[in-house]
């Protein structure tokens, strides 16, 4: 028999029990804005780990009411929208250099109106911001360095709902299509705005038609493109309800194939529907109620892109803002704004459905947006 020395006996073991063990994965990373008006201070960053698990990592960068965020298209940047209305009627964008656990301040510009509350970038460093109160949307640039452009352009939406929250364009959310031109996406006019980007004159051209409206009263607030189809998919946040666009065959506009509400049969309370993310394999589409306190489940027909309600989900809190898939869609996490939580919900691949993971506290949490 051939006896190896002790010490190699120990080396060739530890190597077989190392090859036996499979590396637990890194925990994912993610970003949180607030609001500001209470203990927040501005910008949070957590973990998610593999089992679902959530950790607070603290407070990566002061900033005031950092509602909504987005990174630039290098990834080396994140860039804030500071809601809030000054003596010039104005918000505020701001830029951050992304280090380890820090987000370095550098720069900030007027946003074009007042209390900016989305934010989106595109891959040659275009930024569009709606403006709430300005009921409009405003355009910027971002450098190579994280420095932003002066506001390049302010798109000023006009017109009026038969809602009393409809009094006048209130534009909530701003999305560049996968063909990169812009949908603006205004609660106050009922209408979806198309334009795209003059990039010579770095002002925004209106589409033709340049609007596409809801049915009466549904105050859109946000919206999701299907992955795999010409589908989009609208959450209005008026009427608690999601409704299908397809494109006519000409492509030059849209025709509302299904409305559903996002509501079970029988709720009676006041409810407002805030965000609406779809799977990243297009089976599923989930949508969050504020009043209701839910989410809802609905599965996507592949052929005709109809909706069907799988089930509603609690979200543990109160006032669920904002929500998002984790990459790869194993988890969705609930930033329940005013319970101050974060809830992650493991989600089945197969069926959509959702089972209560972990809970952290979040001040006044608005966003969560994960560092991909």
């Amino acid at each position: 028999m051939i006896r190896l020395p002790l010490f190699l006996m120990i080396a060739l073991f530890a190597i077989a029990c190392g090859d036996s063990k499979e590396k637990a994965p890194a925990p994912t990373p993610f970003f949180v804005g607030t609001y500001t008006q209470g203990e927040s201070k501005g910008i949070y960053k957590y973990v998610l780990y593999a089992d679902g698990t959530l950790k607070k990592v603290g407070l990566v960068a002061q900033s005031e009411n950092p509602s909504f965020l987005a990174f630039a298209a290098n990834g080396e940047y994140l860039l804030a929208v500071n809601e809030v209305r000054d003596e010039n009627q104005t918000g505020y964008v701001s830029s951050f250099k992304i280090g380890r656990d820090t987000l370095t301040f550098i720069d900030q510009k007027p946003s074009g109106g007042a209390h900016p509350c989305h934010i989106a970038t595109n891959p040659e460093g275009y930024v569009v911001v709606a403006n709430y109160s300005g009921g409009n949307m405003g355009l910027l640039q971002i450098q190579d360095n994280g420095q932003l452009s002066d506001l390049l352009d302010v798109q000023q939406h006009e017109g009026s709902g038969p809602h009393p929250r409809q009094e006048g364009p209130h534009a909530h959310s701003g999305w560049f299509t996968p063909e990169g031109e812009v949908i603006s996406v205004d609660l106050g006019t009922n209408q979806l705005w198309f334009s795209s980007i003059d990039e010579e004159r770095n002002t925004f051209q209106p589409g033709e038609p340049s609007t596409f409206s809801l049915e009466p009263g549904a105050g859109p607030r946000h919206l999701a493109f299907h992955p795999s189809n010409p589908r989009i998919y609208v959450v209005n946040e008026l009427s608690s309800s999601v409704s299908v666009l397809i494109p006519d065959p000409n492509g030059k506009t849209y025709a509302i194939t299904q409305t559903s509400s996002t509501l079970p049969a029988g709720f009676s309370g006041d409810n407002t529907c805030a965000d609406i993310h779809i799977s990243p394999d297009g089976k599923f589409l989930y949508a969050s109620n504020r009043g209701h306190n839910s989410i809802t489940l609905f599965s996507i027909d592949p052929e005709t892109g109809y909706l069907s309600v799988v089930g509603h989900e609690p979200t543990l809190g109160e006032t669920p803002r904002n929500f998002s898939l984790s990459p790869g869609g194993n988890f969705l996490l609930v930033a329940n704004q005013d319970t101050n939580t974060i809830v992650s919900f493991k989600r089945d691949q197969e069926t959509g459905l959702l089972t209560f993971q972990d809970e952290i506290e979040a001040p006044a949490p608005v966003c969560i947006l994960f560092d991909s």
